[in-house]
């Protein structure tokens, strides 16, 4: 049987400073975790958000 093609996955983008889940995005499972600035609407400003899985 053959391999078959790995699905993308939905990963969370997390603040840093607050822990809210602000942001969803899918994405191939494998390769290193994402860490992006993006803004918080929590926090009001621009902070690191990290990938996390639910």
């Amino acid at each position: 049987m053959a391999k078959g093609k790995k699905k993308a996955e939905t990963v969370f983008l997390v603040c840093k400073e607050s822990d809210h889940y602000n942001y969803a995005l899918r994405r191939k499972p494998g390769g290193e975790k994402l860490t992006l600035s993006k803004y918080c609407p929590h926090c009001r400003k621009h902070t690191e958000h990290v990938e996390k899985k639910k």
